[in-house]
């Protein structure tokens, strides 16, 4: 029978991550029954890409990013943007990152988040390819960092799992980037949340599922996976008084359009 609801994309997961890995035949299986069209798994460890890229193999729906995480500066970190750019004539290597700055646990120390998030923003800004940022307690510092690499030439990319503050949201839309939602916004406490996610620009706007984090209501405490954003997309749905089968065209739609190396459907 032909597929009448809208499909949906998972715009950032990590299916190597061992809470995944050990069911990735289930969890595929279970993404696929809820019309998930395409799923973005994203590299945290320079050491672990290769590992990444081949679970892109597994299934055409599946796409990957090569990058280092900021917890991983101290001990990956990139110096070069050419470590990353090598690997991006790879077709199923559609992203760079995830990268940025992450002042919460702070794993790593800042200078060498900062070097390894200049070197990641060289090589999206080379390749054009998105640049995926990782922005927790560290609005300010992302916010400049961001307008004054953009000074030297544009990138396109999305700040993932959005949770900061109504000026990183607005910075990122003025410097053409876009912002990705996850199941936080489901949260009863996410009230500041939903309502950035409500005023934003539809056509800047992504979901996500972060898995296997941040599982949404009404999967919260539970592993999350792929199936799980249209959970999101329902929410934002709603904050946004629009349909689920709009959410799902806007937000998939957008995907394709920043992540223009992934193929659609059918193409």
């Amino acid at each position: 029978m032909e597929q009448t609801t809208p499909m949906v994309v998972d715009s950032h997961c990590h299916l190597d991550f061992d809470s995944l890995a050990a069911d990735r035949t289930g969890v595929l299986a279970r993404a696929r029954n809820a019309n998930i069209g395409r799923i973005l798994t994203i590299c945290t460890k320079i050491s672990q890409f290769q590992n990444v890229l081949d679970i892109t193999l597994e299934d055409e729906r599946i796409f990957c990013s090569i990058g280092v995480h900021p917890h991983e500066a101290d001990l990956e970190g990139i110096q070069d943007a050419n470590v990353l750019i090598d690997e991006t004539d790879n077709p199923k290597v559609v992203g760079i990152g995830e990268t940025g700055l992450d002042y919460f646990y702070e794993h790593s120390h800042r200078e060498a988040q900062r070097a390894n998030f200049l070197a990641h923003i060289e090589a999206a800004r080379k390749t054009q390819l998105p640049l995926i940022v990782h922005a927790r307690d560290a609005d300010t510092d992302t916010m400049e960092i961001l307008a004054a690499e953009h000074e030297k030439g544009s990138f396109p990319g999305v700040i993932h799992c959005f949770t900061g503050s109504r000026a990183l949201a607005e910075k990122a839309i003025d410097l053409g980037l876009y912002v990705s939602f996850s199941g936080i916004i489901t949260f009863k406490n996410a009230a500041d949340l939903r309502d950035i996610a409500r005023d934003l620009p539809e056509e800047r706007i992504l979901v996500e599922t972060d898995a296997p984090y941040l599982a949404p209501m009404p999967h919260r405490g539970k592993t999350n996976e792929p199936a799980f954003v249209i959970h999101t997309a329902k929410c934002l749905a709603e904050v946004r008084g629009v349909s689920e089968d709009h959410i799902h065209r806007v937000t998939t739609d957008n995907f394709f359009r920043l992540f223009n190396k992934v193929t659609r459907p059918g193409d």
